[in-house]
C-alpha cells in the first residue's frame, strides 16, 4: 500500500497522504496536540488506518536510523 504521495499538482507538492489531500503534516499536528489516531481519522474520513500506521513505522525507522547515525563516530 502507497502511503505518501508527492505532486505537484496536489496542494503544490505538499506530502499528502496517498489518494488523499490530506496533508500528512495535519498527523503529526493532531498528535502534537494531544489528540488520538482515532480522532484524525474521525475527521479525515478519506485517510485509512493502515496508512497511517504506516506511516508512523516509517517515521520511527527515519528516527532510529538517524539516531544511529548521529552516534556514529567518523574518527
Amino acid at each position: 500500500m502507497k502511503i505518501v504521495n508527492i505532486d505537484s499538482e496536489i496542494m503544490s507538492g505538499t506530502p499528502v497522504f496517498n489518494g488523499t489531500r490530506v496533508p500528512i503534516q495535519n498527523l503529526f499536528d493532531y498528535l502534537e496536540t494531544g489528540e488520538s489516531v482515532n480522532e484524525f481519522l474521525e475527521d479525515f474520513p478519506s485517510v485509512q488506518r493502515e496508512q497511517v500506521v504506516g506511516l508512523l513505522e516509517i517515521s520511527q525507522k527515519i528516527i532510529l536510523a538517524s539516531t544511529a547515525l548521529l552516534h556514529e563516530d567518523f574518527a
